[in-house]
């Protein structure tokens, strides 16, 4: 057993190993780092999902903001569970928000309705600019 040797082996080797971390992660590049908004609503939905979880709220002006998290490897680092946040929860989100404008971003912190922050272990946080 082993790999094909000649030029189709190297190839077929080549896009194995590059196949593999395409599809494992993507990039941060659609939030932007330059500012950040700080957002009020009801949950609707909090997903402890890998590769990242998701958070959504409703906020008083009738807009359906989602947010990306982290790992739920990362989020239970700093204190975080499956059952944080419910659906029907008034929080705070603050968020690195979309590029293209969309209702959504980055979750870079959430207030919880009994006033606890949680941070949802952002990688390089720090470059993300807080403005809100």
């Amino acid at each position: 057993m082993g790999f094909e040797k000649g030029p189709l082996g190297l190839v077929g080797l080549t896009l194995a190993l590059l196949a593999s971390p395409a599809s494992a992660h993507h990039s941060f590049a659609q939030f932007d780092n330059s500012r950040s908004l700080t957002l009020s609503g009801t949950v609707t939905s909090f997903q402890w999902t890998n590769p990242h979880g998701y958070l959504e709220i409703d906020t008083a002006d009738a807009r359906h903001y989602v947010f990306e998290l982290t790992s739920p490897n990362m989020m239970s680092r700093g204190g975080w569970t499956s059952r944080t946040i419910k659906p029907g929860d008034v929080v705070t989100a603050i968020e690195a928000p979309l590029r293209d404008g969309k209702p959504g971003g980055l979750l870079l912190e959430v207030i919880l309705p009994n006033g606890k922050h949680m941070l949802p272990g952002v990688p390089n946080a720090e470059r993300y600019k807080r403005t809100s």
